[in-house]
């Protein structure tokens, strides 16, 4: 399998999701400034919309969508706990959590990245994601990870989104649950690797 990602996107999050299921792939850097590989082949023709992720499979089938990317993930490797059985409540909860943080978290984060967005507009959104971060944080309280005693697909999406808080303004100062679940993540010999490698 290949996939397909950019550093400092959300692509870490099915980056994070692989190395925890110890399957086989090969991490392929695109640049999203010109939507080519190194090798200057275009991008455009893995994903005609130009972002990432996408996870290419043994077979050339291509997933889009981190959500959808890090389940396959999970159900290809159960035993590693990284979601539940599909099909049963837990699993709901697991694609609740997937939604809110894609809905109310990394899309609201999206217009922070462009210059051209009004002050007054970047400052409502920073209020509204501090609001949803402190949100989370109450869901954290005697939690380990979002789902409880065990790290899962949707702890590594909201890795993901939460590390752009600092460079984009986001003020995560105060929620304890959150910082001390952030250090959890990080601490993980998987998401070392992944950040590790997206450096590189």
């Amino acid at each position: 399998m290949k996939l397909y990602y950019s550093p400092g996107t959300c692509a870490l999050s099915p980056h994070i999701v692989l190395r925890e299921s110890g399957i086989a792939f090969e991490p392929v850097k695109v640049s999203l400034k010109d939507h080519q590989y190194a090798d200057g082949r275009d991008y455009y023709e893995i994903n005609p919309l130009g972002y990432v992720p996408v996870l290419e499979l043994d077979d050339g089938t291509r997933l889009r969508e981190g959500p959808a990317i890090v389940q396959y993930i999970a159900d290809r490797a159960p035993l590693k706990n990284l979601a539940p059985a599909s099909g049963t409540l837990a699993r709901y909860r697991v694609q609740e959590w997937l939604a809110f943080i894609g809905t109310e978290i990394h899309k609201t984060f999206s217009p922070l990245f462009s210059p051209a967005t009004p002050a007054d507009y970047a400052a409502t959104l920073r209020t509204r994601l501090r609001s949803r971060f402190e949100w989370v944080d109450d869901q954290l309280a005697g939690r380990d990870y979002l789902g409880g005693e065990h790290f899962g697909v949707a702890d590594a999406y909201l890795f993901a989104v939460s590390n752009w808080a600092p460079r984009l303004g986001v003020d995560l100062a105060g929620l304890q649950h959150l910082q001390a679940w952030r250090e959890r993540v990080a601490a993980r010999p998987a998401v070392q690797e992944a950040l590790k490698a997206e450096q590189a």
